[in-house]
């Protein structure tokens, strides 16, 4: 059906209808959106103009106040339909046939609607509060979309990202959908997220875009649009636009609505169009976090946009295709009968190989090769490849002979095959090893509960009841059920003893027969066992403990593989293997799968330390530089990477892959380097210097630690500079490589913290060791400016990056006084390596300096007003503070939307008054744009004639506009609009030539307008999307993306406190504060622990630890663990030698006399000095009152941040006898690794498409874009990864808006495992997942799961966050609500209450949540059948509902009715209980009904309470809908053709009287 923009205006003229007399079909109570919210408007201007109220319509369902502020809304015939998904408040028809039937109704109408029959529904899905915008971690792209005109649908077909975007075949829709695809693409994102109006798309709009178009008709027809892109990367790309074609794409739009909009009234039930509504949620609304990388043909010359087109839309499709194309192969091991194997036509031989050791069959094989038709398969061949391969083919499992690598392969196999089910790894995180709970809840069940049709005894049998500890209202904060252990669960040991023989290694002689090592076991049985690896396998020897004979002993017994050979020497073992390789494949593959970065516990139970010959010999390895058995040029392999080619998708996408695979595994060999290092295990490069100013290298890596080594930082703020610097540098080096620049180079690097200490690990540039810094630096400068070079190469390149980091090209002066022309920050060095490559390092200052922490040495510099209020500019321990580029990007786009507006108002006033009134008249349309898109079109005209024509045809006047509004915004470029920053400006000793005095003082200016910008409206936007659930901190973690999603860093932690002690609304904020307060304390007890760990020695890691945590967190006064030196305490004891010698030896330590007292004002003067806040409480415990903090909290965010391992168990903290933590309580401690994050950008951009197709209500279709996505991800990054997370999210979403319940919940499982894995078992992203899968089960029948899970995420949520908060509210309301419908009333009772006490505290007592907590009450009551408590609640309901909403509202006037029904119930109930009391005959009186719970609305209150809402739709306002849409464009699309075509006209009579 039509454009979006007409759909949007007759939607608009819908909801603004209001016919008071009109009969209202009944609807569900509409009561899940605070009142207090301000409602996006339509600007007036627009509502006057289209927004007319149509006659012809009278639903009063479809008026504005029943859309009280939803994220989704579905208008829906079929509950298993395509949704048309579009942004807040912008709503969107889409008439599609129904091809499918309806498979089950799971959702029914209510009981009191008239005839569902007839009508068709519309759900309205509010995104709950808890969504949050990490599930597409969109903190790069949040707020930096421009807004688009329509006339950019013709954009140049060279941009990858509009090709990636054509994918599917535009025949699969009409024309103007696909019009509609490519003009949403670049719609604002802030907008959509903000649930704004795009006004920018209406026809009033279109018709001053085409009219802008063909200001000049002395042009060719084709005009080359040349603008500025506020985008990924800041730039619009050249545009084709053409005028005949636009007005001809009005037209074809009007053709196709005619065709598709024509009435349905008389159709029958089986004819009737499908039509749906579908309003975006905000899963599909925020950006993936990855920024497309600017590809080399959207910087070089244009090509044929349709080949390319073809070829890119082919290449994707191969891509994916290879992926999904998969077929069955016969796999014939020895000895066994052969097997189906389904493998992917993309799988490399050596991913088979890696399949057939994890089969169930094959598992305890490592040593083989495959062959096909007798010829032996290349590891490294793709199985599409080989020829011959086909479905059915049958591949042999040959046995090859063994090396001393391939022995110890096999070992190492099978130990980690005996402990598959053992969590010691992930306690200990190695091995690519984390923790999963979710089985734990899901396994045994999922079964059991099948089809969803459970009659009422079933369930009855339901175990409903919760543990206390996570009643509402219990104090208690339990750690252990963090980790839940299965009763039933027994670890199966099928060895007592594999370790590594004494005898090892073999003599020569023995070599000589083929020896390669020789193991000792003990058996479960008791029997000792000496085994030879050969060549040929393992057989058993006649060697003793003290006798060495090597020769096979009797029976004589050669097995390929080690568990063959101990399956039959002992029973037990074959027994138990068997057993335990059941229990293995029955574990999910996400389950088992290693992460491909290592996550870290917290927390970890105290576990007895077994003998392990494998993890002693891979430790003594390590530890002497034998990585892996060889040792890697990380530096070569990465580099080899990048350089990969990248000519088409299939390309990219292998490259992206390597890069990927390659970086991960440098991030595990840096951290084991770093931890390494620290430990004492490597030797230094200079080993008699100071161990601060020590370096190290080890594995081909570069090791130094942050500290200012040789005074390098002095001038920039020391030690705490260097320590800051390597933060600065790795934010550089991601920026750089989302860029992607061919040619130029990056080093890998990753910051370890760990111990106290910073390392910076880095790939070595070829060449640099063999020669001084000063002799390799070609460009940059190695010494602050006083000598700078430059060099051609790196100036080619890296300006191929200033636009999109907008970095200004400017000039410096060198130790000569000579110019020196750079493209970076000056601290910026390039190197030519031995390789050839250039190399670009030290890239801290990518970023513009932030003015606010960095006083002026000039006085007379005005400071903005916006700065002295907050007491800025305030002086920082170092001067490397900068700016985010998420506010860089909101700061620019500002300024756009500014300059828009100035060029605007300037055309306005100065074609006012100069023109005629005849030529004002006609152009009244163009110089009256006051709105954003349309002042964008008038810039992009003007700007197109100044580059085309050179001002031979522009006026004067026009162009010192535009020159007026560039220097006022400014612009570094007078004719368009372009904001870059000089990162050099407030650089100490950089000296700049005289000619840029007033140049160098405009980007002084900048920066201070940029640092006003900030705290005017970055801050201020923080809040109103944590007031208004846009974000919903719940930790540390969560806190900081809210505020880096705008551009808002850490240090204003002190200012966003201020900021919220003034604000109106900070009782519903209440949560906010008590998150920022927590996270200041704990950043700044974390600054001190820093400097505290360095002060101890080794042996007391764990004393003191547990002495700074108590001192911390601990009731009691606190003095160090005397136990602490176990070998003084144990010889001391013996000899009754006073405790007090032995407490005056350990506070004989600097770390042992940190008293409570000490470190809170250590604490509060950290907090002063670094985020500028005071703490005016006398002690933590003081704050922790105050604002009700939970110290378990604390502690999970002390240990998160400093990698400290805790044991499992539960803390006394209030206990004020003892300490809280034992020497005993500090398991272990774990680095922080701070790396790049590459990921797949061609699926990034399908993701991107996908939620353009899914806004546009084609669901079907952006269902398949997500799954294409998810298989481009998982084969780039693994399944195990926050993109393959993301993707399955929103697959688990969008089924579950089609109805597809079961594969709803099957990829929701997938996303909570995924969660788990990658992010923990207790972050916030893990607690919104499993509230969603508890969601999706509950509506596929499994309610005992759904309840377990709603126990777990409550649990969660209270460990992260505690019980005052916005989540728990719709936790309780979904728990309440689930028990419900369980028929368990009184648990329900206690969760409904507490949900209605934290509604009321964050959204008011007066908004229409809270109404919907007092109607969810009442229900509960009535079920009881206490109708006084029923009664009293629903009227608060209605009394809320009448003042909100008023009396003509559907959901006063039901809660009216409802409120009826409860009084004519209470009083029969009152009839019967005075006819029992009163003893005397009468006639019968019919007892009272109590209602029972019905499950499907159970389920419909559940999804309005999560924000999915029924409206009833009859055909005929369908058909009413279209004829208006029908009768409206035709209209307009006449009226624009006439004006037109009388722009035509007077244009060729100017051009005659030029002429």
């Amino acid at each position: 059906m039509g454009n979006v923009v007409r759909c949007c205006y007759t939607l608009s003229s819908f909801i603004k209808c209001r016919d008071a007399e009109g009969g209202a079909d009944r609807s569900p109570l509409l009561s899940n959106a605070e009142s207090e919210c301000d409602l996006p408007t339509f600007p007036d201007d627009l509502e006057d103009d289209v927004l007319t109220v149509s006659s012809s319509v009278s639903n009063p369902t479809l008026t504005r106040e029943h859309f009280l502020f939803p994220d989704i809304i579905i208008l829906s015939s079929n509950h298993r339909g395509d949704g048309a998904l579009v942004e807040p408040m912008v709503c969107l028809l889409v008439s599609e046939e129904d091809e499918g039937g309806v498979h089950g109704e799971n959702v029914k109408e209510p009981a009191h609607n008239p005839d569902p029959t007839e009508q068709t529904s519309v759900v309205l899905t509010e995104h709950n509060a808890g969504e949050m915008e990490e599930s597409i971690a969109p903190a790069e792209q949040d707020t930096i979309k421009s807004q688009q005109n329509v006339h950019q649908t013709k954009r140049s077909i060279d941009n990858i990202q509009s090709q990636i975007m054509e994918i599917f075949d535009p025949t699969d829709y009409n024309g103007d959908q696909t019009q509609q695809s490519i003009t949403q693409t670049n719609g604002n994102d802030e907008h959509m997220r903000r649930g704004t109006v795009q006004t920018h798309q209406n026809i009033n709009e279109k018709e001053q875009n085409i009219i802008c178009t063909k200001l000049k008709s002395n042009q060719t027809d084709q005009i080359i649009v040349d603008a500025e892109h506020i985008g990924n990367q800041m730039e619009f790309n050249a545009v084709q636009a053409e005028a005949n074609e636009a007005v001809q794409s009005i037209v074809q739009t009007d053709h196709a609505l005619e065709s598709s909009a024509a009435p349905q009234v008389e159709e029958t039930q089986d004819e009737r169009k499908h039509v749906t509504l579908f309003l975006v949620d905000r899963l599909f609304l925020a950006a993936p976090h990855v920024k497309a990388p600017l590809k080399e043909n959207e910087e070089g010359h244009k090509i044929d946009g349709s080949e390319q087109c073809d070829a890119k839309e082919l290449s994707i499709q191969d891509v994916v295709n290879l992926h999904e194309m998969s077929f069955n192969l016969r796999i014939q091991a020895p000895g066994t009968e052969s097997f189906e194997l389904q493998v992917s036509g993309q799988m490399m031989v050596v991913e088979l190989h890696q399949v057939l050791m994890d089969h169930e069959i094959t598992c305890h094989r490592t040593c083989f090769s495959l062959q096909l038709g007798g010829a032996v398969l290349d590891s490294l061949t793709e199985l599409h490849t080989i020829q011959g391969i086909q479905d059915g083919a049958l591949v042999k499992v040959v046995e090859d002979s063994y090396t001393v690598r391939d022995a110890r392969l096999h070992l190492r196999h099978v130990h980690d095959l005996l402990r598959s089910l053992d969590p010691t790894d992930a306690y200990n995180g190695v091995n690519g090893s984390s923790l999963s709970c979710l089985s734990f809840y899901t396994r045994g069940a999922m079964d059991s509960e099948s089809g969803g049709k459970r009659r009422a005894p079933e369930r009855e049998s339901i175990d409903c009841s919760p543990p206390e500890y996570i009643l509402p209202g219990c104090k208690d904060r339990l750690l252990t059920p963090l980790q839940p252990t299965r009763d039933d669960w027994k670890p199966l040991q099928c060895l007592r003893v594999l370790t590594m023989s004494s005898w090892n290694p073999p003599p020569g002689n023995r070599k000589m027969h083929g020896d390669l090592m020789y193991l000792n076991i003990v058996t479960m049985e008791d029997r000792d066992l000496n085994i030879t690896s050969s060549t040929r396998g393992f057989f058993l020897n006649q060697s003793t403990a003290f006798t060495f004979n090597p020769k096979p002993a009797v029976p004589k017994i050669l097995c390929h593989s080690l568990v063959e050979l101990l399956s039959q020497v002992s029973p037990a073992f074959r027994k138990n293997f068997s057993t335990l390789q059941k229990k293995r494949v029955l574990c999910h593959p996400y389950e088992r799968i290693a992460t491909p970065f290592q996550v870290y516990t917290w927390t970890a139970p105290h576990g007895d330390h077994a003998l392990d010959c494998v993890r002693a010999e891979e430790t003594h390895t390590s530890r002497m530089g034998q990585d892996e058995h060889t040792s890697r040029d990380w530096n070569e392999e990465l580099q080899g990477s990048r350089e990969l080619p990248r000519r088409n998708l299939q390309e990219s996408h292998h490259r992206e892959r390597n890069i990927f695979k390659t970086n991960s595994d440098f991030v595990g060999a840096a951290t084991r380097g770093a931890i390494a290092v620290i430990d004492g295990n490597i030797m230094a490069l200079n080993p008699g210097e100071e161990p601060r100013m020590q370096m190290f290298i080890w594995n081909s890596l570069f090791f130094s630690l942050g500290f200012d080594t040789s005074d390098h930082y002095r001038a920039l703020g020391g030690n705490a500079a260097a320590h800051a610097a390597a933060i600065c540098d790795l934010r550089g080096l991601h920026a750089y490589a989302s860029i992607d620049t061919e040619g130029l180079h990056t080093l890998g690097t990753a910051v370890v913290d760990y111990r106290g200490y910073r390392i910076i690990a880095q790939t070595i540039v070829p060449g640099i060791l063999e020669r001084s810094q000063e002799q390799s630096v070609v460009y940059g400068s190695n010494d602050y400016g006083k000598t700078v070079l430059t060099h051609p190469r790196f100036l080619e390149l890296l300006d191929k990056t200033s636009g999109p980091l907008r970095i200004h090209r400017h000039q410096v002066l060198d130790h000569n006084q000579s110019p020196v022309e750079l493209c970076s920050c000056i601290e910026t060095k390039g190197i030519l390596g031995n390789d050839g490559r250039p190399y670009i390092l030290d890239l801290l200052r990518t970023f513009p300096l932030d003015r606010n922490f960095l006083p002026s040495e000039q006085e007379e510099e005005a400071v903005p007003e916006e700065c002295q209020s907050f007491g800025y500019p305030r002086r920082h321990r170092h001067s490397l503070a900068s700016l985010r580029p998420e506010l860089i990007d909101a700061f620019v786009q500002h300024r756009y939307e500014l300059f828009i507006k100035m060029v605007s108002q300037g055309l306005s006033q100065m074609e006012a008054g100069s023109e005629s009134q005849e030529r004002a008249g006609d152009l009244a349309g163009m110089t009256s744009a006051t709105d954003t898109g349309q002042g964008e079109s008038l810039v992009e005209a003007l700007e197109t004639d100044d580059a085309a024509t050179a001002g031979a045809d522009m006026d004067f006047q026009r162009r010192q506009l535009i020159m007026n509004a560039c220097k006022a915004v400014g612009s570094v470029s007078d004719t368009h609009f372009d904001i870059r920053f000089n990162p050099d400006v407030c650089s100490s000793g950089v000296r700049f030539p005289s000619e840029c005095a007033e140049e160098v003082q405009k980007q002084k200016q900048l920066l201070w307008d940029a640092a006003a910008f900030l705290l005017s409206h970055q801050i201020p936007a923080v809040l109103r999307d944590c007031l208004d659930q846009t974000a919903v901190p719940m930790d540390g973690a969560t806190l900081t993306s809210a505020l880096h999603q705008r551009g808002v860093s850490v240090r204003y932690l002190g200012t966003v406190l201020e900021v919220l002690e003034r604000a109106e609304e900070r009782g519903r904020l209440s949560h906010v504060q008590r998150i920022t307060i927590s996270e200041l304390i704990i950043r700044s007890a974390k600054h001190i622990f820093k400097i505290y760990l360095q002060d101890v020695e080794p042996a007391a890691f764990s004393a003191a630890v547990s002495h700074f945590l108590n001192c911390l967190l601990s009731s009691s006064s606190s003095l160090p663990d005397s136990t602490s030196d176990e070998l003084l305490t144990r010889r001391r004891s013996r000899r009754r030698r006073s405790h007090g010698t032995r407490v005056a030896m350990v506070m004989d330590t600097v770390w042992a006399r940190l008293t409570p007292s000490d470190l809170w004002g250590k604490i509060r003067t950290e907090a002063e000095d670094y985020y500028h806040y005071k703490l005016h409480s006398g002690s933590i415990g003081e704050v922790i009152e105050k604002h009700s903090i939970q110290k378990i909290s604390l502690l999970r965010e002390i240990a998160i941040k400093t990698g400290i391992q805790v044991q499992l168990r539960d803390y006394m903290f209030e206990s004020r006898h003892r300490p809280v933590f034992s020497e005993e309580d500090v398991v272990n401690m774990f680095p922080v690794v701070k790396h790049l994050k590459p990921t797949a950008t061609d699926a990034t951009r399908l993701i991107q498409h996908a939620q353009i197709t899914v806004q546009q209500g084609l669901i079907k279709e952006g269902y398949d874009l997500i799954s294409q996505a998810l298989t481009l991800f998982s084969s780039v990054c693994g399944v195990l990864h926050q993109d393959v997370c993301m993707c399955l999210r929103l697959l688990g979403r969008l089924s579950y808006i089609l109805g597809e319940y079961v594969d709803a919940v099957s990829h929701q499982e997938k996303a909570v495992m995924g969660s788990e894995r990658v992010q923990g078992i207790d972050h916030p992203q893990t607690i919104q997942d499993y509230t969603y899968l508890a969601l999706y089960c509950f509506a596929g029948g499994q309610r005992s799961i759904s309840l377990r899970l709603l126990y777990r995420a409550r649990y969660l949520a209270l460990l992260v966050c505690g019980e005052d908060h916005p989540q728990v509210a719709l936790l309780d309301s979904m728990l309440g609500l689930v028990l419900h419908g369980l028929m368990e009333y009184e648990l329900s009772l206690k969760f409904l209450q507490n949900a209605l006490i934290l509604t009321s505290r964050y959204y008011g007592a007066t908004s229409l949540k809270h109404a919907h907590s007092h109607h969810l009450l009442a229900t509960l009551y009535e079920s009881k059948g206490e109708f006084r408590s029923a009664l009293q609640h629903e009227k608060e309901a209605y009394s809320i509902y009448k003042s909100q909403v008023g009396e003509n509202h559907d959901s006063t006037k039901e809660s009216s009715e409802y409120l009826k029904s409860l009084t004519q119930q209470a009083v029969i109930l009152q009839k019967a209980i005075n006819h029992i009391y009163s003893n005397t005959p009468s006639a019968c009186i019919p007892p009272p009904t109590f209602s029972t719970p019905c499950l499907p609305i159970i389920l419909q209150q559940l999804n309005l309470t999560c924000g999915i809402i029924l409206i009833p739709l009859s055909a005929k306002e369908i058909a009413d809908m279209r004829t208006e849409l029908k009768g409206k464009e035709k209209a307009q699309v006449q009226e624009l053709e006439k004006q037109l075509k009388l722009k035509d006209l007077r244009s060729s009579a100017d051009d005659g009287q030029q002429h």
